[in-house]
């Protein structure tokens, strides 16, 4: 939705806030402004406005002394302001303001009534309070400058060039200068223990299908980002029929090498069964390759899945916005939440495999979900992902895992996600896309392009040089020619320390093969033999 950045602290140049601010202008092209308060402390934005689109500019002033900036969605503003918030005065219409008045009315104490994707910062005088959603849907990163200012920011941008120490802002928690952090987001699911529930089948399906509904709020036209796997299908078919009901079309957008990548053909085959706007886009990998400078300095990460996964996404997303398409629903979160990864069918034990969705889940900020914000923002686009809701979360993390292991349905993985939607009287998807093994993205728009990208990357890095990584990058020492060649482009634009440290490496477990692709799986193997034998 936008970029934000807060400076708390006295001192600092309007001119060059403006400046570090249009860093990210990219991630909110509608409009722009900067506020300065009496204590000298500064908040700007950049807006890309999907609601309320002409009274909703921000920083917004609450009832009295309080400002904010906020990015994201507040999908329950209407109720809040019908009810807790129903004695307040509001300037617009916008779903960001409750979150001022929420301040304003309750302290520090009201992330917990908030359901929504955002990053904020509210500032009254000088106290101050930032806050990020759940599960870090939308990016926030903090520091401090060598005079003692901090600073809050929707991407490092801005802000690394500017703080001797900085961090990603943790998911789920809030910060104020009387309490530090604090974790207001504490789901009975992060014990593992806690997965005990029994299989509900129809709840799965209603609690989704309630997560989509909230997320088509919206001003402007949506999309759905469609990748032909299970979560995108399933995604955009719900979204299809509750759209149906208000009489509006939706329009699904995939990518692939070709016209025969395995997703293009999936997808295809979704947007035919339901008859919706399709649109199908193609890239080359030498484009791909091309772009790969550009797109390290929009991730602002040096993970190898990220930025395979990313490079089709940030070609797409660019078609979306020049179709006039603000907002997209995707499919993120299914695979961390039911154990999709192919990796999963080789876990230890049920024990094992559980901690390993909750683990998934938590840190999906470090990999998917920061993949799906910069990749989308780059081009002004937000991606919305219903399988993050937290009332399914609630739902879908506490069935017992054995449900949702593979090797209780004959090695099927997802199969008790595939099986709610399974409703033959009325098909949600074709049965071959329901059922479809999974293909993770960067895979699926075509096998060449990690094969190539792997081979490009090894021309460009000598083995002497991979040998001496670790004296180059002392911290997350690259082990590959491709992860040397992209932390090369990291380095070349985010040299700090503090940058290098908000990375965390996406490596699957329990398989001898440590590439990251879905391919590297015995099982994908195994599967592609079955196919060539039929």
């Amino acid at each position: 939705m936008c970029g934000i950045l807060a400076i708390i602290g006295k001192g600092k140049d309007e001119e060059l806030v403006k400046q570090l601010s249009k860093r990210m202008s990219h991630r909110g092209p509608d409009e722009s402004d900067i506020h300065i308060t009496e204590n000298g402390h500064i908040l700007s934005h950049e807006r890309l406005s999907i609601i309320d689109l002409h009274s909703g500019k921000q920083p917004i002033q609450g009832c009295d002394t309080a400002w904010m900036i906020h990015n994201g969605e507040i999908y329950n503003h209407q109720s809040l302001r019908d009810g807790i918030l129903k004695d307040h005065i509001f300037r617009s219409k916008s779903d960001s303001e409750v979150i001022v008045h929420l301040y304003e009315k309750l302290g520090y104490d009201f992330l917990h009534l908030l359901d929504g994707d955002f990053a904020f910062v509210v500032i009254d005088g000088d106290d101050f309070i930032a806050g990020r959603d759940p599960m870090g849907v939308k990016p926030l990163y903090y520091g401090l400058d060598e005079r003692g200012r901090v600073y809050f920011s929707s991407e490092m941008k801005p802000i690394a060039d500017q703080c001797k120490t900085f961090s990603t802002f943790p998911p789920g928690h809030y910060y104020t200068p009387n309490t530090g952090f604090v974790k207001y987001y504490n789901p009975e699911y992060e014990d593992y223990t806690a997965a005990t529930n029994e299989l509900d089948l129809t709840l799965i399906r209603e609690t989704l299908t309630e997560a989509t509904r909230k997320r088509l709020m919206s001003d402007v036209p949506i999309g759905v980002l469609l990748s032909g796997g299970l979560d995108s299908s399933l995604t955009y078919s719900i979204a299809a029929r509750l759209l149906k009901e208000q009489g509006k079309e939706l329009h699904s957008f995939s990518i692939g090498l070709d016209a025969n990548a395995p997703d293009a053909k999936a997808a295809r085959k979704v947007a035919e069964f339901l008859g919706t706007k399709h649109h199908e886009v193609h890239f080359t990998i030498e484009q791909g390759i091309e772009i790969l400078d550009q797109l390290i300095w929009h991730l602002e990460t040096y993970d190898v899945t990220s930025i395979r996964a990313s490079t089709p996404m940030y070609f797409l997303s660019k078609t979306i916005t020049e179709k006039g398409i603000k907002v997209v629903l995707s499919g993120e979160g299914a695979d961390e939440i039911f154990g999709g990864y192919l990796y999963f069918r080789n876990a230890p034990s049920t024990e094992d495999f559980q901690k390993e969705t909750i683990e998934r889940v938590q840190k999906l900020f470090t990999a998917d979900l920061l993949r799906a914000d910069k990749s989308t923002m780059a081009h002004g686009l937000e991606a919305r992902v219903p399988f993050l809701d937290k009332t399914f979360l609630d739902v879908a993390m506490q069935i017992k895992a054995e449900e949702k292991q593979p090797k209780t349905y004959n090695g099927k993985e997802k199969y008790i996600l595939r099986k709610a939607f399974d409703t033959p009287e009325n098909p949600y998807l074709p049965e071959e896309v329901l059922w479809r093994q999974k293909e993770q993205f960067s895979d699926g728009v075509g096998y060449n392009w990690i094969d190539t990208l792997i081979e490009y990357c090894a021309s460009k890095v000598t083995d002497e040089q991979l040998e001496q990584a670790e004296d180059l990058f002392p911290y997350n020492t690259p082990t590959t020619k491709e992860a040397y060649f992209y932390r090369s482009i990291f380095h070349k634009y985010y040299p700090q320390k503090s940058a290098a440290q908000t990375v965390r490496k996406w490596i699957p477990k329990w398989q001898e093969n440590q590439d990251p692709s879905g391919r590297a799986n015995a099982a994908h193997i195994q599967a592609d033999i079955e196919i060539a034998v039929v």
